[in-house]
């Protein structure tokens, strides 16, 4: 066993059980501690409970599909997602990666190859080592897990809900102006739409925040941004 996935839990949602026991010997041969799910509620259920630090999601699954697990599971979760596909579904695959998987493989794979991936899936969203959990007040937002807990408590974000948490913990203290926020977190073409970050900056203070209207950590600078005060 190698030092490659020590102590990280991946999640595997496939239908076929020779492709589950493919992956799993791949997986923990690299050190990985890998877990299944045969269907894709089942998986929703594990990646609620679980946690883990990455899904291998097949697109054909027995009770919902593939794109459907990946819409679910945006809804909350930002988990890096490679998509198993098979040939001759590109058009799986291209509204898999429009429902947010960060990647894909086309069965049949090499273990070499999947496992490259599933190293870059998690370099990119790794933060450095002093950024790794971010506390303020009651809350603390660990970066590695993708978790957030208010007083030793699961708190629930969406997706968008948590990018925007993320950008701002990831440069607590520092102002991040309204373009930047919009820009990062819905595309270039939403700029001007300050109204989104209004919803968003208030649905987050209410999860957060002691006093949601009088806020001691989510601050608005006026006319220019946000801030997230730490201390």
């Amino acid at each position: 066993m190698t030092e490659e996935g020590s102590r990280l839990e991946v999640l595997v949602i496939d239908d076929e059980t020779q492709i589950r026991r493919l992956l799993r010997v791949t997986l923990e041969s690299a050190g990985y501690r890998v877990r299944e799910a045969d269907a894709g509620l089942p998986g929703l259920a594990e990646v609620t409970f679980r946690r883990p630090a990455a899904v291998i999601l097949d697109l054909g699954l027995p009770d919902i599909s593939g794109c459907d697990v990946l819409k679910r599971l945006r809804e909350w979760s930002q988990v890096p997602v490679l998509v198993l596909s098979v040939l001759g579904q590109d058009d799986q695959k291209i509204g898999a990666l429009d429902a947010g998987a960060d990647d894909y493989l086309t069965k049949p794979f090499s273990g070499g190859e999947l496992l490259a991936r599933l190293r870059v899936m998690l370099r990119r969203g790794q933060p450095s080592d002093d950024l790794k959990v971010i506390r303020f007040g009651e809350v603390e937002v660990d970066l590695v897990r993708r978790v957030v807990t208010r007083g030793g408590q699961d708190v629930k974000l969406t997706a968008k809900e948590y990018a925007l948490l993320r950008l701002l913990a990831v440069n607590a203290g520092k102002v991040i102006v309204h373009r930047q926020i919009l820009r990062e977190l819905w595309g270039p073409n939403a700029e001007e739409q300050t109204q989104y970050l209004r919803v968003y900056i208030g649905r987050l203070r209410q999860k957060l925040e002691e006093n949601p209207n009088n806020p001691r950590h989510l601050r608005t600078e006026s006319g220019i941004g946000y801030r997230l005060v730490v201390e």
